[in-house]
């Protein structure tokens, strides 16, 4: 069993940062993808941020050139810095995880273990 807890978000005002953490149980990241998502009202879950256990990593245009994704294995720890925030960022965060599966991106695929997400809310 996977366990993850976020913590990090907050409220900003346009053009600032936060950064996210994701504490994981166990020591996986080498067989796992790893993953931020995010939803705002009224619309689905969207991947932002996705690394695997080499440290490539994949990123959502709407994010891309703004948002870091990044994992410390000796603190079991994910994190999504984000730069230059934007009012359309606001939404709850979420940390994912999934087996890595051959053939699979981590950018595609189900994640089988979720956090209980982190409000991001951004003014303009």
């Amino acid at each position: 069993q996977v366990e993850l807890v976020e913590s990090g978000g907050g409220s900003v005002q346009a053009g600032g940062s936060l950064r996210l953490s994701c504490a994981a149980s166990g020591d996986f990241y080498s067989r796992y993808c790893m993953a931020w998502f995010r939803q705002a009202p009224g619309n689905g879950r969207e991947g932002v941020a996705y690394i695997r256990g080499d440290g490539s990593t994949t990123y959502a245009d709407s994010v891309k050139g703004r948002f870091t994704i990044s994992q410390d294995n000796a603190k079991n720890t994910l994190y999504l810095q984000m730069n230059s925030l934007k009012p359309e960022d606001t939404a709850m965060h979420y940390c994912a995880a999934r087996p890595v599966r051959r053939g699979v991106n981590c950018a595609a695929g189900v994640y089988d273990f979720w956090g209980q997400g982190t409000q991001v809310t951004v003014s303009s």
